[in-house]
């Protein structure tokens, strides 16, 4: 077993860096590379990929995502020579990670990082490792100085844990944005929300991204990009073929993608206008009155369900005419309440629960936005009795 004396850092982003950083600091001799040309590292670097290649006794690869890890590999090739070690720290597909795995054979450890800039620079990084015993021998010093290996059995099993992991910070991120727009409704103080935030199951993120969340326009470097998380739910939900509510939220979130993802938590409500054609159906049905669904939907919109054990298809003229301008005997007892909506830069989607007397509808609609408003293009309904 021969333990590596050079290393090569390809990929000097925010954890590529940090990364590079620590392991100079800790004895070894490194030298970067960075696709962009620009770093601000403390280490050597060269401009060209196989130069670094070529030094090395191990390649750690700290890049975007598995298309740059690909043609990285690919233009290094030539350099890489057959003892030299891989090591890819980079969040990237399960399917791609296999197909690394299976170029490279035995010299590949496929190793996703948990944690992010601070943990990479004081060597406290949880790594999730899949690799050939002899190659992961031969990689555990510098595994070790970068923080605690759990091994993995494969590298699409490492890959895939890492996706999930991230998810899990996804929805905490999205947890507390919730939290912090609840407590701006209440007119709490932001600072004292923090603090009981702090003692609850969001405290460790808190904790973490309290200058962010106080001072909004916080400067300095992003520990994990907003850009970087949607990506990673992204390959998640295709790797799944599930869709990932996380997903959809961080995408929409109206923040800059190279912004810390604590910015994700601190962005405001969805705007109001969405609201005024949901309204204007709930004034509807609250009146009889068919004007209001006319305001709420398009010409063109249908109303689909099923009535009497039969699917029904109206038409927005055909709806109308259940209705005749006056509120239902029971009024008094019925609600409405608008659960959830996201929004999709143009269209949007939502969903209503309407308590009519021993019936309950959950209703789900499909918004577009036109001449600069927002109404619905098409409602479907479900009748519990």
């Amino acid at each position: 077993m021969t333990t590596p004396h050079t290393i090569a850092v390809l990929g000097l982003g925010h954890m590529g860096n940090a990364i590079a950083t620590r392991l100079a600091a800790q004895g070894w001799n490194v030298v970067g590379w960075t696709r962009s040309g620009r770093t601000s590292c403390a280490v050597e670097t060269t401009g060209d990929p196989n130069d670094a290649v070529a030094k090395a006794d191990l390649v750690l690869l700290a890049l975007f995502d598995g298309p740059a890890c690909q043609q990285v590999l690919d233009d290094a090739r030539d350099s890489l020579r057959t003892d030299t070690i891989v090591l890819n720290t980079s969040t990237i597909a399960p399917a791609e990670a296999s197909k690394l795995a299976r170029q490279l054979g035995q010299s590949y450890i496929h190793a996703p990082v948990l944690g992010s800039v601070p943990a990479a620079a004081a060597g406290a990084l949880q790594i999730l490792a899949a690799a050939d015993q002899d190659a992961f021998d031969r990689a555990r010093p510098v595994l070790q100085t970068l923080g605690t290996v759990l091994r993995v059995d494969d590298a699409s099993t490492a890959a895939a844990l890492k996706l999930i992991a991230n998810n899990s910070l996804a929805g905490a991120v999205l947890a507390l944005r919730d939290s912090l727009r609840q407590a701006d409704a209440l007119g709490l103080p932001r600072a004292q929300v923090l603090d009981v935030l702090e003692l609850g199951q969001l405290g460790g993120l808190v904790a973490r991204k309290r200058t962010f969340l106080t001072n909004q326009s916080a400067s300095g470097t992003a520990e994990f990009t907003i850009g970087a998380l949607t990506k990673d739910m992204a390959l998640l939900a295709a790797a799944s073929n599930t869709p990932l509510r996380s997903a959809a939220n961080l995408a929409d979130t109206p923040a800059d993608p190279e912004a810390d993802i604590a910015a994700a938590a601190t962005v405001p409500a969805v705007e109001d206008a969405v609201f005024e054609p949901l309204r204007a159906y709930i004034r509807g049905h609250a009146t009889g009155d068919p004007t209001h669904f006319r305001d709420a939907f398009l010409p063109t919109a249908h109303i689909e369900g099923t009535r009497d054990g039969a699917f029904v298809s109206w038409r927005l003229d055909d709806y109308c005419a259940l209705f005749h301008g006056q509120p239902a005997p029971d009024e008094p007892t019925r609600s409405r309440r608008i659960d959830a909506i996201d929004v999709h830069g143009t269209v949007a989607t939502a969903t209503m629960t309407l308590l009519h007397g021993p019936d309950t509808f959950t209703d789900i609609f499909l918004l577009v936005r036109a001449d600069d408003s927002w109404r619905i293009a098409n409602k479907a309904y479900h009748r519990h009795s």
